[in-house]
């Protein structure tokens, strides 16, 4: 069936909401010949198996959905793990009043359309059929509404992304879902584990990966959002404090009052008096303006007492009505002013006239383009041609490549210790992507964002062209700089800079092969402070994978070679350790010490840590994956290898 039609049929859908059910399987258990009774979601959650589908083989994984119609003939076999799943059976109708929906509905027969598939992000539909189980299962009124409700939004989620996947947009990073899951869900209770539990990542790694990626923990940020949700509130509404508080999530008002004038610098209640003193003051100009060429009459629109002013009747004709009615002494005015500008310009022309005879003047700067027009993700942009004032967010790496220095930048940048020499004069716009209200003081005439704050950068495009490039969309160092480069018109520049990190990466590739054979295997792990979890990461995550795998090309061991590359990372048990050691060990920490690993019984039999064969840096350095850090991280690591 056509995607398109698949769509459009369901925006003019009415539906029922069935049963909503949540099975657990145990391993091996079968479900065979059973028959649907009505249309029916099915979303595993945990576990994997396989379903057929009137004899139609779907593999099942954790987070696959499938969609099947009345009367299929449905069997389900759990695998080795077990399996748990929800099933959602609804009905659904097209209104007979739309003849030509009707028609397209009985001909493609969407709610019967059996299909499966695996989303990217499955943390939003995992978390509405949570909802909707919870709440059909109870016996309120509004019960089936909230149900009905929850699967729209269901559908809704399912097939952006599943029209995203289609045109192979790409997948949003792990902090882009952490912060649409709060954006969505700021009034709820919400907790770190449970963050971590529905996007199947540990909390130390969820919590450092945030961090890093935003500058806030995820419990920070929720307070952020809380905060700026309240703010809203008491500036476009009458709630009371009390009132406020539930609607953004907290139980009690005086802990948000703490909270908001923490954030804020000032109380709830001073916020909305000294901001209702500020509208009052936008929202009453002048009703004169002063000019040299216009009388200082006052501003009237028309003399009609109501609101058609648009036109006015004119022996029975319609005729434009001029904002302002030139008077005659102004008409004459502007007659004059008229006539001087065409005299001047015929003289110029016989000037331009007698000299390009003997030579073709250079332009002035004025007659450059000031602008050009780039395209984005949200559409085409016009940008300043040469920017002098720039706000970055993201992507400082690439800028200082090419020589840029922002006004401003965000903190978690400020912090980068390979950015320091580069921004001594620049700006700190805040926390994550920064504050409205401090970018917005630096007069920006151009500002670049990721995609991971999108309500931010709807803000920011009021303020100055906003050009955003999603997170990760830019593969490469080349890529990246050179989209920058072309961007900003620096391509001289990038070309340049490119070709010194060329020069360079290669350089300490020779010097590591020169003593490390390339067969010898790599692992690139971090160790958790806080419960001594440990992470095996691939070349996609920073800590070093990006100059080991990529720039010197060694490998993981190859039994988890395929892991490591999709989906990139792992977590594992100490237990598990010795699967994931290669023979040299890349390691992020922030409290061991080779001794320290000696002394402990699972890490002391490693070859890596016998050998002294493992290289320990924190978190301070080993994070960061931006072309700037890639190379010095390159560099720093080489020296070491090297020197073994």
């Amino acid at each position: 069936m056509d995607f398109n039609d698949y769509m459009k049929l369901w925006n003019y859908a009415h539906c029922k909401v069935m049963d909503v059910r949540r099975i657990s399987m145990k391993a091996g258990e079968c479900i065979s010949a059973y028959v649907v009774p009505s249309s029916l979601f099915l979303m595993s959650i945990r576990g994997s198996g396989s379903v057929m589908l009137d004899g139609a083989a779907h593999p099942i994984r954790r987070y696959t959905v499938l969609h099947t119609g009345k009367g299929v003939r449905l069997d389900i076999q759990a695998g080795r793990g077990g399996l748990d799943y929800y099933s959602v059976y609804y009905k659904a109708g097209i209104p007979a009043s739309g003849q030509n929906l009707a028609e397209l509905s009985r001909r493609a027969r969407p709610f019967d359309y059996s299909y499966s598939f695996v989303p990217e992000s499955p943390a939003a539909l995992h978390r509405f059929l949570s909802d909707m189980f919870k709440s059909f299962g109870t016996p309120q009124a509004l019960s089936p509404l909230h149900a009905r409700a929850l699967l729209s939004q269901f559908v809704h989620e399912l097939l952006i992304q599943m029209h995203m996947q289609s045109k192979g947009v790409e997948k949003r990073g792990l902090a882009a879902q952490v912060v649409s899951i709060i954006h969505d869900r700021y009034a709820e209770p919400i907790t770190l584990e449970a963050l971590s539990e529905s996007l199947n990542y540990s909390v130390p790694h969820l919590s450092s990966y945030f961090k890093n990626r935003t500058g806030l923990s995820p419990i920070d940020y929720l307070i952020k959002v809380r905060i700026d949700k309240a703010a809203a509130l008491l500036l476009e509404t009458d709630a009371t404090l009390k009132e406020i508080a539930s609607g953004v999530g907290y139980q009690d008002p005086y802990y948000l009052g703490r909270l908001f004038k923490k954030y804020k610098g000032v109380s709830p209640s001073r916020y909305r008096e000294e901001h209702a003193a500020r509208r009052r003051e936008e929202d009453c100009p002048a009703t004169t303006m002063r000019s040299s060429i216009v009388p200082p009459d006052s501003l009237v629109y028309t003399d009609i007492s109501d609101n058609h002013y648009q036109y006015k009747m004119s022996d029975d004709r319609e005729e434009d009505l001029f904002m302002l009615k030139p008077s005659g002494t102004l008409l004459a005015t502007v007659l004059l002013l008229s006539c001087m500008l065409v005299i001047s310009a015929c003289g110029a022309n016989n000037t331009a006239g007698t000299e390009s005879a003997q030579s073709t003047a250079a332009p002035s700067p004025s007659d450059l383009p000031q602008t050009k027009t780039v395209s984005t993700i949200n559409g085409d942009i016009e940008i300043p041609a040469d920017p002098e004032r720039i706000v970055a967010g993201e992507y400082l790496g690439s800028l200082i490549a090419l020589g840029i220095t922002p006004v401003g930048t965000s903190d978690h940048h400020l912090k980068n210790p390979y950015f320091q020499e580069y921004l001594k004069d620049v700006e700190n716009i805040g926390e994550g992507n920064g504050n409205l209200e401090k970018i917005m003081a630096l007069d920006p005439d151009l500002i670049i964002m990721d995609d991971t704050y999108a309500e931010l950068n709807e803000q920011l495009s009021k303020i100055a062209p906003t050009v955003v490039i999603p997170f990760a969309s830019l593969k490469t160092v080349h890529e990246e700089v050179s989209y920058f480069g072309e961007l900003l018109g620096k391509d001289n520049e990038a070309a340049s800079w490119l070709a010194d990190y060329d020069s360079r990466m290669a350089a300490a590739k020779e010097n590591v092969l020169k003593t490390i054979p390339a067969d010898r295997t790599f692992s690139i792990l971090e160790v958790s402070d806080a419960d001594k979890s440990i992470m095996a990461v691939g070349a996609d995550f920073g800590k070093g994978g990006q100059p080991i795998y990529n720039g010197f090309g060694f490998k993981p061991p190859s039994e988890v070679a395929a892991e490591m590359a999709d989906p990139g990372w792992a977590s594992i048990s100490a237990e598990t350790l010795p699967k994931y050691a290669g023979d040299y060990i890349i390691l992020t920490s922030d409290s061991y010490t080779l001794d320290k690993l000696k002394a402990e019984p699972v890490w002391s039999s490693l070859d890596a840590v016998k050998n002294g064969r493992v290289y320990i840096w924190g978190t301070d350095r080993s994070w960061y994956w931006d072309p700037i850090a890639i190379l010095s991280q390159t560099e720093e690591l080489a020296a070491w290898l090297a020197g073994l």
